[in-house]
């Protein structure tokens, strides 16, 4: 069996992309980056992915990006905004390069332990418009990464960087994750954080909507 790194946030879209590979058969390990975030629900989610799902291993890592602030994720004297789903601007919650961070991470570690595989859970469907969940983005960072790694440059033993949910909308998505067995109880994606989440933020929003459209009730929502 091949080794895979998947980014794991704490997040359903994550927390799919967790489950799409192992069901491709691969030795997974997961990667969770604290990068200075307004709060801690998702890592504390994450772990709980990682410990339901079977991982080889969970790396959580300390990349506090959010020291130099520039999102209303990581600045905590800026306020998250309401969310708006037909929006055709970048919303404030857009962190500054922030996948291009958390790639190079997830790069650095497959080297290590000989992985040939990452994933990730972006989509250029249902989600925020940021650039970095964009495909020419990840196509980029994919020849980047088989540049900049002796693995690949050297040795030929390519990274492939997997986005299962790229062309997927949230529905879709959720409907793969139900037939894989996911556990979306234990994903959160609110970006205010708290007890519950806010049902009002762009991301809350998107998946309202999502759970809406499959037509099952979120039972992150139950909890």
């Amino acid at each position: 069996m091949s080794n895979a790194i998947v980014l794991l946030s704490g997040g359903l879209d994550s927390t799919v992309a967790l489950h799409v590979a192992k069901a491709d058969g691969h030795n997974v390990s997961a990667l969770s980056i604290n990068y200075g975030q307004r709060h801690s629900r998702e890592l504390e989610c994450a772990r709980a992915v990682a410990r339901h799902a079977g991982v080889d291993k969970h790396y959580v890592v300390d990349i506090n990006i959010g020291q130099w602030g520039g999102s209303t994720l990581t600045d905590l004297s800026r306020k998250v905004e309401d969310g708006d789903v037909a929006r055709n601007d970048i919303p404030k919650t857009y962190v500054p390069a922030r996948n291009m961070v958390f790639l190079s991470a997830a790069a650095s570690m497959a080297e290590a332990l000989d992985a040939q595989h990452i994933y990730i859970g972006v989509s250029q469907m249902d989600y925020s418009g940021y650039v970095d969940c964009r495909a020419p983005f990840i196509e980029a960072m994919e020849r980047t990464i088989n540049l900049g790694t002796v693995m690949a440059a050297e040795h030929n033993r390519r990274v492939t960087l997997h986005t299962p949910f790229m062309n997927m909308t949230k529905a879709d998505e959720i409907r793969l994750g139900l037939k894989l067995g996911v556990d979306f109880s234990l994903t959160w994606s609110c970006y205010r954080g708290g007890e519950k989440p806010c049902g009002t933020c762009d991301s809350c929003l998107l998946r309202a909507r999502a759970f809406a459209e499959v037509g099952v009730p979120d039972p992150a929502l139950a909890r």
